[in-house]
């Protein structure tokens, strides 16, 4: 006969099912450090800020209105914001996008006057490392 016998491959052992799932295993932890965790940090502080909202801050809500909280119960998902002199509106709490403190005051743009976030001054000062890059302050690598 010219055809011949096809025999089974034998069996590589009993890694191989372990070494098809590190891959994606791997690509879990890749995208829960990623991508889940910081947006759960993202959404915890943004809890925290809109549990601490108190009568007198200047909100800015999700519409890009900008006001001034004037009743906040602590219960009660709703505040009420002064918009303009005499014009309140209610405002769900969890539509705040950013929380002006009473110090902090707006420029003529309407933008808060502050430094940006990613300016520690470590370029002017120089120190321009991988120290600076990673957030660690006061350690130089000398």
């Amino acid at each position: 006969m010219l055809i011949s016998p096809a025999y089974a491959q034998a069996d590589g052992g009993g890694d191989s099912g372990f070494i098809s799932l590190l891959p994606l295993v791997l690509i879990f932890v890749v995208f829960y450090f990623l991508l889940i965790r910081p947006q759960q940090r993202k959404m915890k502080a943004h809890r925290a800020m809109v549990e601490a909202v108190k009568r007198g801050d200047q909100v800015v809500t999700g519409g890009g209105l900008v006001g001034t909280v004037t009743k906040s119960p602590p219960e009660g998902n709703e505040i009420q914001v002064e918009i303009a002199e005499g014009v309140r509106v209610k405002v769900l709490r969890k539509t705040l996008q950013e929380v002006i403190s009473k110090g902090e005051a707006l420029d003529k743009g309407g933008q808060v006057a502050r430094k940006p976030a990613n300016d520690d001054g470590a370029a002017s000062k120089g120190g321009f490392g991988l120290s600076s890059l990673f957030g660690l302050k006061g350690k130089s690598g000398k």
